[in-house]
């Protein structure tokens, strides 16, 4: 599971991505609830960008672990992403697709 905690590391500034993106990028799409929930308990949130993690319809958590949805906003925001008011991000403009 140390890989999802790596893998947040290559989510560039201003990009989001979905809990079934990195289950997929796991190779089961299967597992995003399991990585929600390993995310939930991130070690080390100030190294590991969590807050970069939004459903698959760029909803915030409701559940955001290290503060609430206001401060996943926050930092999402600080880091040039757009939330609306109910929450919710644009993925056709935020999402991060990896090349290649």
């Amino acid at each position: 599971m140390e890989a999802i905690l790596e893998y947040l590391l290559t989510i560039p500034e201003g990009r989001v991505v979905t809990y079934g993106q990195i289950a997929e990028w796991m190779g089961n799409k299967g597992l995003s609830r399991l990585v929600g929930n390993y995310l939930h308990q991130n070690p080390d949130p100030g190294r590991y960008p969590c807050y970069k993690v939004v459903n698959h319809r760029g909803k915030l958590t409701g559940r955001f672990a290290f503060g609430g949805i206001n401060v996943q906003k926050e930092l999402l925001e600080a880091d040039g992403v757009e939330v609306s008011e109910d929450y919710v991000v644009d993925l056709k403009k935020y999402q991060w697709k990896e090349e290649g």
